[in-house]
């Protein structure tokens, strides 16, 4: 493992050395990628340097139990001992930060949410999630954009997909895929019994036009009058848009924008991430027919998280975690989970990778 770390901080010191030259700082494009590379290398290279000085602190504290008063040997041992647990540390987080990175982790998000069991109060519920997420993308200034929605006639969805835009949106929203269980009394329950009920969410990454190549013989493209709930016209021309993909039998519609043109391009940005997805289940598939559960796959087959009113509790399955702050969930405050997930899945990595890096 040091070794590697070694010679990433030589790099990170080239690195360095090149950005300081003048020949590279008048070249915009070679500086802004060295720039980039140099942070990434950031990390990494300042966990490094800390535990070589906390090595030192040590070796010069060693020296001290050697010394003729018992108290100042006492001193030293206890110092030596909070040392060692913060090399400990630290060499943890170095072993993390040398696993492998997901490449997706620093695109956009196409985020699908649909009702599932439970009829009008999953659509309800679906809209209540879609709110949650917007507050928390507007929480770290990521931009969200509205690609296509089937509404309810009492404010819920049955389908909205939506594009999110910022800093590494998929890193911290990848783990949000599988089904959303919600247990609560309906607002049209007379009786106010707790009724179950489901919402299927998946996290896509965006993929760009380089990610999948679409023959545009493999589409049929129709065009209609959009509708709103209930099936009334909301449009006086034929804007909205399905697109086929003969190959794989994917449909998808867009009918939000008065524009042809807007549709046609929104629909095709949902329809190349569904490609590039399903192309990466297929590819998983081959190397493994027993797959794990849908962590980062988008398998949305099973029960994440349950969302109970009654109690005011939020309890993700996946990691035992149970939180007794659904207000604050549901208005954003996301990182109560997402925090703990990401440090359960990225300890579930360097696990696996330990033997490795040995």
């Amino acid at each position: 493992m040091f070794s590697q770390i070694e010679e990433v901080e030589k790099r990170f010191n080239t690195l360095e050395s090149e950005l300081s030259r003048q020949e590279v700082i008048q070249q915009q494009g070679l500086f802004q990628r060295y720039l980039r590379e140099h942070w990434s290398l950031l990390p990494i290279v300042d966990t490094y340097r800390r535990f070589k000085l906390t090595q030192e602190k040590i070796k010069d504290t060693q020296s001290l139990l050697t010394d003729p008063d018992q108290q100042i040997r006492e001193l030293a041992q206890t110092e030596i001992d909070k040392l060692k647990d913060t090399l400990a540390k630290l060499e943890y987080e170095m072993r993390l930060l040398l696993l492998p990175k997901d490449p997706k982790d620093e695109k956009n998000i196409i985020l699908e949410i649909r009702a599932g069991t439970g009829g009008e109060e999953a659509a309800l519920f679906a809209a209540d999630l879609f709110r949650m997420y917007g507050y928390y993308a507007e929480s770290k200034g990521w931009k969200m954009d509205i690609l296509s929605q089937n509404p309810t006639g009492l404010g819920g969805f049955k389908e909205i997909i939506a594009l999110i835009e910022g800093e590494r949106t998929y890193s911290r929203l990848k783990y949000e895929s599988g089904v959303h269980r919600v247990q609560r009394i309906p607002e049209t329950e007379s009786k106010g019994r707790i009724h179950t009920s489901a919402v299927t969410v998946a996290v896509l990454p965006e993929a760009k036009e380089v990610d999948v190549s679409i023959d545009p013989a493999d589409l049929r493209i129709d065009v209609f009058r959009s509708s709103g709930p209930g099936g009334q016209s909301v449009n006086t021309t034929d804007s909205a848009v399905r697109i086929t993909h003969i190959p794989t039998g994917l449909v998808v519609s867009c009918q939000d924008e008065r524009s042809q043109h807007k549709n046609k391009a929104k629909a095709m940005k949902i329809l190349r991430s569904r490609l590039l997805h399903q192309q990466e289940d297929e590819q998983r598939a081959q190397l493994s027919e027993n797959r794990k559960s849908m962590v980062g796959k988008g398998d949305r087959s099973e029960k994440i998280r349950t969302y109970n009113f009654a109690q005011g509790r939020v309890t993700d399955h996946r990691i035992g975690l149970t939180i007794y702050r659904l207000d604050s969930v549901l208005h954003g405050e996301l990182d109560l989970i997402l925090h703990p997930l990401v440090a359960h899945f990225k300890a579930e990595s360097e696990k696996g990778q330990s033997t490795q890096l040995s």
